[in-house]
């Protein structure tokens, strides 16, 4: 099977490259489609109703679909294509699907049945929230087809169709709502049908990829697919891996029932916040770690651990270059961010207030989560897989009691906050595991690195002092400004210039080594 061997350097660069770009776009709409939800419902009622119902399939989509490909069912896929067996192959897929099928179908069948029970446990307008979360619980059958197709195709070294699923699923969410708002009760369930658009052309655009290179599967008994070798080598590989998944998940829920007993849109103005966190994380930590996971790999296969800590370092100090000027820029110029981004009809000033509040605590724990997706691979490199959960249920620990302490005098802010010290204990316990291990080079790079992020704080300062400067002296002129591209784009660009002005400047006086070998990179990266 031609298909199945692995790709040569030249054409693995090509398929990275355009992964890259399209996960890029999929990132951006993915920032539309949350413009799109703000000026439908701003952040009322109506919007945490919507927020709480398309949670609960996300949460086991995150769960069980994409964690459980990952993880369990391409390393077993690619054991198959290996051998070669075409027959035992197909039997495998065979049994995957109708696994798969029947118990993602009976958990549809029992969340849509038990949805007056589950939204009690929050406190968002319990009839709207059951009706939503029925409309949206099939979305978990279609998009774990949709994993389920990736993973056969990302078994064969195809990623492309992986990468436009996203991008479709985020233009149902943001075409079909303008299509169906005016025929339907109210946005929200606008918004659910654009959720199921979305999820079903996420699903559809794989299968003819999967069906041009020959692989085929249909329903069989489940006694007799639950019976073969590599379904049972799934499940048992599937166990650990939703153990740690899942406290980041019920993580995500707990913070989400405190912030809806903490007043009427946060829960929503969260997930706004959360959003644009999201966007500077899979654009920079998300691509790196990736990157850095097989090349940390092979360093620790061949015990070459001095090279294994210089390659961390390396990309520890990357992050820390890019996130901590982000954070401070962001913390700065919040307002004008979510002005420019959000501000439109039902999205008032309010709403605003409330994303600010978040986006400002979300912000100081941005260097920690973008460290702890290096950090996890780290490990994963050296086939430990339990250190990064143990990490993980610390961090969750301190989260939910410390959202649960500053939910109330703080609101929004404070569950944000609350993330952003979780974060920095995980990153504290990874960093203090790794240099128990003894890696050669480890502490030194560990020193390293926390002397640097102390650097770029340094020049961040008035590089963020700069920003500030100019926000204040655009204030008078601006004060009765008409439309936000005006009130809070040109500060936003302006301000934007000064901080990367002085920033910049202060790393090409330094001559900044980290700087200049990001961008050697991003060169060679066009050179391609």
């Amino acid at each position: 099977m031609s298909d199945d061997a692995a790709p040569d350097s030249g054409s693995f660069v090509r398929e990275s490259g355009r992964l890259s770009l399209l996960t890029l776009v999929s990132r951006v709409l993915g920032l539309v489609r949350e413009m799109t939800r703000a000026a439908f419902m701003g952040t009322g009622a109506l919007a945490d109703a919507f927020t709480v119902s398309f949670l609960i399939p996300n949460f086991l989509r995150r769960l069980f679909a994409e964690g459980s490909i990952a993880v369990a069912f391409i390393p077993t896929f690619k054991g198959y294509l290996l051998e070669g067996n075409r027959e035992d192959s197909e039997e495998f897929l065979c049994s995957m699907h109708t696994v798969l099928s029947l118990l993602v179908g009976l958990t549809v069948l029992l969340g849509i049945a038990l949805t007056p029970l589950i939204v009690l446990l929050f406190r968002s307008d319990p009839a709207e929230t059951t009706i939503l979360t029925r409309m949206m619980f099939p979305y978990l059958a279609l998009v774990s087809f949709a994993a389920f197709l990736q993973g056969i195709l990302n078994s064969v070294h195809v990623f492309v169709p992986a990468g436009v699923a996203p991008i479709l699923f985020n233009l149902g969410f943001i075409a079909v709502p303008y299509a169906l708002a005016p025929f339907l009760p109210n946005p929200a369930r606008a918004l659910a049908v654009g959720v199921l658009a979305g999820g079903l052309a996420q699903a559809l655009c794989q299968l003819p990829a999967v069906l041009r290179r020959g692989y085929r599967f249909r329903f069989i008994p489940p006694a007799r697919a639950f019976r073969n070798p590599g379904m049972r080598r799934v499940l048992a590989l599937i166990a650990p891996t939703i153990l740690g998944m899942a406290a980041y998940q019920v993580n995500e829920l707990v913070c989400t029932a405190v912030a809806s007993g903490a007043g009427v849109g946060v829960a929503t103005s969260l997930t706004f916040s959360l959003r644009l966190q999201e966007l500077v994380l899979g654009i920079f930590a998300v691509s790196i770690g990736t990157v850095m996971l097989p090349d940390l790999s092979e360093r620790a296969k061949l015990g070459e651990w001095e090279a294994f800590s210089d390659r961390l370092e390396g990309a520890l100090k990357a992050i820390v270059l890019v996130t901590i000027p982000v954070a401070v820029f962001s913390m700065i110029e919040g307002r004008d961010i979510i002005v420019l981004l959000f501000k439109a009809r039902e999205f008032g000033e309010e709403s605003v207030n409330l994303t600010v509040r978040a986006f400002f605590f979300h912000m100081t724990g941005l260097v920690f989560i973008a460290a702890n997706r290096i950090l996890a691979p780290a490990f994963y490199a050296q086939e430990d897989t339990k250190s990064p959960v143990r990490a993980g249920l610390a961090s969750f620990a301190v989260n939910i009691v410390l959202a649960v302490v500053l939910a109330g005098p703080m609101g929004g802010g404070g569950i944000a906050l609350a993330l952003s010290l979780g974060s920095a204990l995980n990153t504290v316990i990874l960093v203090r595991l790794l240099i128990r291990r003894r890696i050669p080079g480890m502490s030194r790079a560990a020193a390293s690195v926390a002397r640097y992020a102390l650097r770029i704080l340094a020049f961040s300062a008035p590089a963020g002092a700069a920003a500030y400067l100019c926000r204040r002296v655009l204030e008078g002129p601006l004060a009765d400004a008409r439309g936000r591209f005006l009130a809070a784009g040109l500060p936003l660009a302006v301000c934007t210039l000064a901080f990367a002005a002085v920033g910049v400047g202060l790393l090409a006086a330094t001559r900044d080594e980290a700087a200049a070998g990001l961008v050697r990179a991003l060169r060679r990266s066009r050179g391609r």
